[in-house]
């Protein structure tokens, strides 16, 4: 594996692993809410674990699905810096329930994830491909989830421009 896509790698684990830790704090906050993050935050921590199996275990570029990661490690590394500033501000003034809400639905649609949305809605291309989506299935749209959750519970989610 070249040394850009290990890197893509690793901060895509990291991305992963940040919105795992801000759902987390989502969950002990909004009693309400707990089973609805928790699933979210696992579901998180699995998407993470898949991307270090794949950084483990491959040896060439054509080992990791070349549409799953996002192209830019510069994107990816200002949406983690964003979030990590995100959860260090939330971690000091807890955000109102709604305003989580909002905060998860527009990261859900940020460029790592967006970027894992169109990888697994895209035709498949190869066995690795369909391997990582069939262990995928369940957690694939989590924007349109919070979106439901959002309007099932009375708010209105606020797209993104």
């Amino acid at each position: 594996m070249n040394n850009s896509l290990s890197a893509l790698l690793e901060i895509s684990i990291t991305h992963e692993l940040n919105i795992s830790r801000l759902y987390t704090m989502f969950h002990d906050l909004f009693e309400e809410d707990e089973d609805f993050w928790w699933q979210l935050s696992i579901e998180e921590r699995s998407h993470a674990a898949l991307l270090r199996d794949q950084q483990s275990s491959c040896h060439t570029e054509r080992a990791v699905p070349e549409t799953l990661l996002a192209s830019s490690i510069q994107d990816l590394k200002t949406s983690n810096s964003n979030l990590e500033s995100l959860i260090n501000e939330y971690e000091k003034n807890p955000p109102a329930r709604e305003e989580a809400l909002q905060t998860a639905y527009s990261l859900e649609q940020s460029i790592g994830e967006i970027h894992y949305q169109e990888f697994m809605t895209r035709k498949t291309c190869s066995l690795s491909d369909e391997m990582f989506k069939q262990l995928n299935m369940e957690d694939k749209d989590h924007a349109d989830r919070i979106k439901s959750y959002m309007i099932v519970n009375g708010m209105s989610p606020l797209e993104r421009e």
